[in-house]
């Protein structure tokens, strides 16, 4: 089973949520930081807005900050570019019978706009959302439970990913790892290498 991240892996859309990040601090009088940056990479919306909560100790509720966070990402992902060659790498998947789903913390319906726009659906069997399992791809236990939901065991699973922490999770679950590089995590491609199974600049390096 091939599983795939969608934001920075198959899409080139981790712009997307630092730009809403950057006018949405602004509009609150606060600056965006590198602690800030790693507190919400990569996390479920609900998870961002508790810390955003919480960090800057905000008067506005979890509900409040996510409704304006949608309200500034808008249409963004009818948008957002394919990363290089990814059509090309499923299509070749596709053809040597791979079973291939989609994993991501994603907001369902941004998931879907860019999938559908890209017509990215007739290669994925399932997308299954970390939103609907509670956690981020973090955590070992998550990876398990996508695994169980696609009917394998994680060590059947080869996980593709460019953030550092899901990389991480999805290695302690037992899934073979591929990172793949992306710049909104330019600073971890150390780290990167040291922990997946292989490292790739871009899917161009499978073909």
């Amino acid at each position: 089973m091939l599983l795939f991240d969608l934001d920075g892996t198959l899409i080139d859309s981790n712009g997307v949520w630092v730009d809403v990040d950057m006018v949405f601090l602004a509009r609150h009088g606060f600056e965006y930081s590198q602690a800030y940056h790693d507190g919400v990479a990569h996390s479920i919306l609900q998870n961002c807005a508790v810390f955003t909560r919480n960090h800057f100790q905000m008067e506005e509720s979890c509900e409040e900050i996510i409704a304006e966070w949608m309200e500034l990402a808008k249409d963004a992902y009818h948008d957002v570019p394919l990363k290089p060659y990814v059509k090309e790498y499923l299509e070749r998947c596709k053809s040597a019978g791979h079973r291939m789903a989609v994993f991501t913390a994603c907001v369902p319906e941004h998931c879907e706009t860019a999938v559908l726009r890209h017509g990215l659906d007739v290669y994925f069997e399932r997308i299954i959302y970390a939103q609907d399992l509670g956690a981020d791809k973090k955590s070992p236990a998550v990876f398990r439970q996508a695994a169980e939901l696609l009917g394998v065991k994680p060590r059947e699973c080869v996980f593709f990913d460019d953030s550092l922490t899901a990389c991480k999770g999805a290695k302690a679950a037992g899934m073979t790892v591929v990172g793949v590089q992306d710049n909104y995590f330019h600073g971890s491609e150390a780290d990167m290498r040291e922990v997946c199974d292989q490292f790739i600049s871009g899917f161009g390096d499978l073909l």
